[in-house]
């Protein structure tokens, strides 16, 4: 049996700290990082409350991140959920 790896596609900010999210299997997610960033207070994170900040994100090997060395990335299992822990 063959499994196809899942993989973001594409990402387009969704207003204040949150992302639509669209995946290889052809379904899509928004997803508000928000709680997250409030409940990991870090200085690596902080900075992406800003949705300034937050906006200047890529798509790089099929992740979405923050930073020149991934400073925020999660689990595409998590995005698929709609959920970040």
């Amino acid at each position: 049996m063959e499994t196809t790896r899942l993989y973001i596609v594409r990402a387009e900010y969704a207003g204040d700290v949150s992302l639509h999210i669209f995946f290889s299997d052809g379904t899509s997610q928004t997803v508000d990082f928000k709680p997250f960033i409030l409940a990991h207070p870090h200085p690596q994170y902080n900075r992406y409350i800003e949705p300034k900040n937050f906006k200047k994100f890529s798509i790089e090997h099929g992740n979405v991140v923050w930073g020149k060395n991934w400073d925020m990335v999660f689990p595409i299992e998590q995005l698929y959920r709609g959920i970040v822990a």
